[in-house]
């Protein structure tokens, strides 16, 4: 079939591969937190949205911090099934790690009910009370974040990793904000942007590191 348009052939396996070359291409001279590279560069790959070279903030040490957490076992909780979703379980479980999201437990929905709150105020809590190592992976909920922080501020809560990304308007830059003031770990998509491909995709890249050095 011949195109008026013309196409890049590139075969099926070389396709994501000849992507992260055009966006290292088109980030050029860009300089970013070493350690950080392949963070940024799956976030953009997977958005399509050059802006997370310049609002991915990440708090000193982080990567490492969280590449070690995961090896130990750490377990991922997210504020929505499609975070969870897409996030690379069988990665994961090598290191003894679970992915899981409470937001359609029933009991979450009776007390965030009875009490007037948001699911992710309630999801949060009841993460809180896992005996595990846990990172948590926020795309959705500003409220999951102002939790976190509160949970965080009062001793109740000592997570290895928050990744802030929830995207919209309401509170979303607030909440943000807050998890950089915590005493944790974080990596926080600062803004309005975000979303939870960008909260699990956080999470493979550092999975992605982590099998690389296997």
């Amino acid at each position: 079939m011949k195109y008026e348009i013309e196409l890049e052939n590139v075969k099926p396996m070389d396709i994501e591969s000849r992507s992260f070359e055009m966006i290292t291409e088109e980030l050029g001279d860009k300089k970013l937190i070493p350690g950080t590279e392949l963070i940024v560069k799956r976030c953009i790959h997977t958005s399509a949205d050059f802006e997370y070279a310049d609002n991915l903030c990440f708090s000193e040490g982080v990567v490492q911090k969280a590449m070690d957490a995961i090896k130990e076992g750490a377990w991922i909780v997210t504020d929505t099934q499609m975070g969870k979703a897409g996030i690379n379980k069988k990665s994961l479980a090598r290191y003894g790690g679970e992915v899981c999201c409470f937001m359609a437990d029933e009991d979450v929905a009776e007390e965030a009910r009875e009490r007037g709150v948001t699911r992710a105020v309630v999801s949060m809590e009841k993460a809180a009370k896992l005996q595990k190592k846990l990172i948590f992976a926020i795309g959705n909920a500003p409220t999951a974040l102002i939790r976190l922080y509160e949970l965080i501020e009062n001793g109740e809560l000592t997570p290895e990793l928050v990744i802030g990304a929830p995207v919209g308007f309401v509170n979303v830059v607030q909440s943000k904000e807050l998890i950089m003031k915590a005493p944790v770990p974080y990596i926080v998509a600062r803004g309005r942007k975000g979303g939870s491909n960008i909260a699990a995709c956080i999470c493979n890249a550092l999975l992605y590191m982590i099998n690389n050095e296997r």
